[in-house]
């Protein structure tokens, strides 16, 4: 696969992945906690940098691909806390995610999508019997790996 087009596949992977995290919450009801939002933010900005590095070129899509990697860690990082510590809490009011959530007031600029409307206890939630921070956990480490791709550069 070319640079480019892993850069289009983790952008629309990255995208996708929060079009059916709203599905799940607005059709479904499952209702996000920080740490859901938290990882929404993390794909979208993956969305993004792999968006520009597929519009880019060379050098730029191999830096690009560096900030990918490190930004799908910390997703991961996101989702294995929400599964471990988080999920085994009765709120998650003051966490990182929700001061970083609060503090950028993605909320209150666009509640559809980042506003917290459960707790971390009440998210933990199976998705064909896998916790669904786990799905997201997998995602994260397969962009992570799609990044290398970026960063290798073509084949020669």
């Amino acid at each position: 696969m070319s640079p480019r087009a892993a850069a289009w596949l983790i952008a629309a992977a990255s995208f996708a992945s929060v079009v059916a995290a709203l599905v799940a919450q607005h059709g479904f009801g499952m209702q996000p906690c920080p740490w859901c939002i938290l990882q929404r933010i993390v794909f979208l900005l993956v969305g993004l940098v792999a968006l520009l590095a597929a519009l880019g070129g060379g050098l730029l899509r191999r830096l690009l691909g560096l900030l990918i990697v490190p930004l799908a860690l910390a997703g991961a990082a996101a989702a294995l806390y929400q599964h471990f510590v988080a999920a085994k809490s009765t709120s998650c009011d003051l966490t990182f995610a929700d001061r970083l959530i609060r503090g950028l007031r993605l909320d209150s600029l666009l509640p559809a999508v980042f506003e917290v409307r459960g707790s971390c206890a009440d998210a933990a939630v199976d998705l064909f019997g896998v916790p669904f921070e786990f799905w997201s956990l997998a995602l994260f480490v397969l962009l992570a790996a799609g990044a290398v791709v970026l960063v290798r550069g073509a084949p020669r």
